[in-house]
């Protein structure tokens, strides 16, 4: 286990759990083995896509509409091409010909429409970045202008119900016949959350450098998924896959904005083609919210019926949101409440808007973080007005099985998680009276929340090679596998060491190229469960095989699979101050205790917990954004306006979890763990302001401004 107060049974668990040892007896996965790009980023070795500069490599800016809907009419780039060092601009008047996307965001300079304010309408192109800023500010484009409408509303009248959400999910669902349970229901709740647009910002900005060798498309590219940029790449240029080559070594986050390709990399390889050099762009900070996607706002409405005792009847949960005029997306918000609690009667379901704004995308566990806030929000009001503790509402209401599918789940331990979270907080000495507990000017508060993410897994490819003459054997892994920020080299190198019973710095990985074997994304905490069960059956083969290299598949195994419900869960507990002269809240304790699977490295995997926890604080107490109604485009551009927790607003995170083993997942057994820890936070935030401070706020962010003075 990741920390100190482990019990003794848990730290049995761990013993029999740890794996096969390698040669030194030490174990090997499960354990806290360091990362392995962990020097090279703090010595500057590791490279990012903008860190590659090939020989007479130049350089690219691009350049964004500042008209929210229309259509380009002229560009007048003679001051821009008269500067020193400029090399071209690219507009769709000149810029090369694209095959038709997938993905309408990746139809760049092809024609003069604007579906939004910030869709790039040109590309300066020079000897220098200084020049090519300085070009792009100089180009002169005009535009011929039309009505615009950026605003999500409930009465808009461009609402519908679509036919999907996110994920392949129907978007409109009911088990049961929920009118007449809420109906018939003693208790009855009906309230509407809010939820502003919020944005990725990983520390890394997209950014690509591209460069053609003899027909050759070579793309060093920030992405979560090198395999899907080179297909997309080849389709867009009419190559074979095999004509390109995108590498994604080292990414420094993505969140989510990085899971799909995105301009940056189509920009530079038409630069480059156009230019005949090589090309470097960088997306600059301040227009990432308007082409690299974002969490659509929602507006959340959650119908709870309830009996004397709190165990639920009917659940309504209805969705507004918002998508882009020329791309449809839907965040699934309403999903988790086909999961979490038993009722009689549920109905579930998505309306969207198209609007004049940039296309949402993913965004750290899309669907499930503004869902569950939603939900979670009104399974404690409802424990509120029932006078039932909150974590034992949550107790009652547990299903023997999905309540949408009816499928038995692959493991469920939610139960589990929510009594020693509470144990671990010291919940039972809460006062379950709101407005009770005071430091001087601060009100204290305590809340809790569950937390819920499906288990994903993608088909994928690995190879495994005998190294060396077999004095010391040596073992190298290659998978097309990314890294951005979770260890997932340190975790595949686990996997293989253990499968083949060697000891960790006995196997190499390879990752981060689509040359190698292809794989999935990094994307819906899918990435070591994909990746890991093709390392796991590469190695298994050589093992057995007794030969010198292996290459296989998972996509036979992965259709293969038994049909169980299958989830990770958790619980986030939360104590705040909310300060009665400034209504500002500081948090002062988060504790997520969790039951992702079998661990696979207690270190990182207590990292990606944390991390997720502290991007949900930062949704619930600091993160929005809006759009601007007259100019259209989004206000917070960047990090100034758009403020992301700081060190100063995280004084006490820990995670801990539940040892749990699940037959029914993959050969390692794990769940993935980079989003759930997002999930309960901003809810048990929110809940433990509405106990400090007896107010409750059914919009996101608690800034000060909204909570005010709420003691007095």
């Amino acid at each position: 286990m990741a920390v100190d107060d482990t019990t003794s049974q848990d730290r049995t668990a761990s013993r029999d759990r740890a794996g096969s040892r390698g040669r030194s007896g030490e174990p090997v996965l499960g354990s806290p083995a360091a990362r392995r790009e962990g020097h090279a980023k703090v010595t500057g070795a590791a490279r990012y896509a903008a860190e590659h500069t090939p020989p007479a490599c130049v350089y690219g800016r691009p350049v964004p509409a500042t008209v929210p809907h229309g259509s380009v009419t002229g560009i007048d780039d003679s001051e821009a091409m008269a500067l020193p060092g400029a090399l071209a601009v690219l507009t769709h008047e000149n810029a090369p010909r694209l095959g038709e996307p997938d993905d309408p965001i990746l139809a760049l300079l092809q024609t003069p429409q604007v579906p939004h304010r910030g869709w790039y309408v040109a590309l300066a192109v020079a000897e220098t970045p200084e020049t090519a800023r300085e070009m792009a500010q100089a180009i002169r484009v005009d535009y011929a202008e039309e009505p615009h409408d950026v605003l999500l509303r409930a009465d808009h009248p461009g609402l519908y119900h679509p036919e999907e959400a996110n994920g392949g999910y129907p978007a409109d669902q009911e088990t049961g016949d929920f009118d007449a349970e809420y109906a018939a229901a003693p208790h009855q709740f009906d309230a509407t959350y809010t939820l502003s647009p919020l944005h990725n910002h990983p520390m890394e900005p997209h950014a690509a450098t591209a460069v053609w060798e003899g027909g050759h498309l070579i793309a060093y590219d920030s992405s979560q998924g090198a395999t899907l940029v080179g297909t997309t790449l080849a389709a867009l240029f009419g190559l074979e896959p095999a004509q390109v080559t995108v590498v994604s070594e080292h990414v420094g986050g993505g969140f989510g904005s990085k899971g799909t390709p995105r301009p940056q990399a189509v920009l530079a390889a038409m630069a480059a083609l156009h230019t005949g050099r090589a090309v470097k762009v960088v997306l600059p900070r301040r227009e990432l919210p308007g082409v690299v996607g974002h969490r659509a706002p929602t507006i959340q409405r959650l119908r709870l019926g309830t009996r004397d005792d709190g165990t639920l009847t009917a659940l309504g949960h209805d969705v507004l949101t918002h998508t882009a005029s020329f791309k449809e997306f839907v965040e699934q918000a309403a999903v988790p409440s086909r999961v979490m609690y038993g009722a009689v009667g549920i109905r579930t379901g998505h309306q969207v808007v198209p609007l004049d704004v940039p296309a949402p995308s993913w965004m750290r566990a899309p669907g499930e973080a503004p869902g569950m806030y939603a939900l979670e929000s009104a399974m404690d009001e409802v424990a509120t007005a029932l006078g039932i503790d909150p974590v034992e509402l949550r107790l009652r209401n547990i299903p023997d099985r999905e309540p949408d599918s009816g499928k038995p789940f692959s493991s469920h331990h939610l139960a589990d998680c929510l009594r020693e979270g509470a144990r671990r907080f010291g919940w039972e000495r809460r006062d379950p009276r709101p407005g009770t507990r005071r430091d001087g000017d601060l009100l204290l508060g305590t809340g809790v929340a569950a937390a819920t993410y499906p288990v994903y897994v993608a088909p994928s490819t690995a190879s495994v090679q005998v190294l060396g003459d077999g004095a010391r054997p040596g073992y190298q892994v290659r998978v097309n596998a990314t890294d951005i920020g979770t260890g997932a080299r340190t975790v595949l190198a686990q996997i293989a060491a253990e499968e083949l019973g060697v000891e960790l710095d006995a196997v190499r990985v390879d990752i981060g190229s689509s040359d190698l074997p292809a794989a999935s994304v990094a994307g819906g905490s899918s990435g070591t469960a994909s990746w890991g069960w093709a390392v796991h059956k590469a190695c298994r083969e050589l093992r057995e095989s007794g030969g010198s290299i292996v290459t296989v598949d998972t996509a036979t195994d992965v259709r293969s699979q038994e049909d169980y419900a299958r989830h990770a869960f958790g619980a986030v507990f939360a104590e705040v101050a909310v300060d009665t002269v400034t209504g500002e809240v500081r948090t002062r304790r988060l504790l997520g205790v969790f039951a992702a699977g079998r661990i696979l490295n207690a270190r990182t995997a207590r990292s990606q917990f944390i991390g997720g926890m502290t991007m949900g604080l930062g949704m619930a107490l600091t993160e929005q954004s809006t759009l601007d109604a007259r100019l259209g485009g989004f206000v917070e551009r960047d990090l100034a306006a758009y403020h992301v927790p700081a060190h100063a607003d995280v004084p006490d995170i820990d995670a801990h979890w539940i040892e749990e083993h699940d037959p029914h997942l993959n050969p390692v057994g794990g769940k993935g763990i980079g989003e759930i820890g997002i999930v309960g936070t901003p809810a048990a935030l929110a809940n433990a302001v509405h106990h400090a401070t007896g107010t409750r706020h059914r919009t996101l962010p608690l800034t000060p401004d909204r909570v005010g003075v709420s003691g007095g």
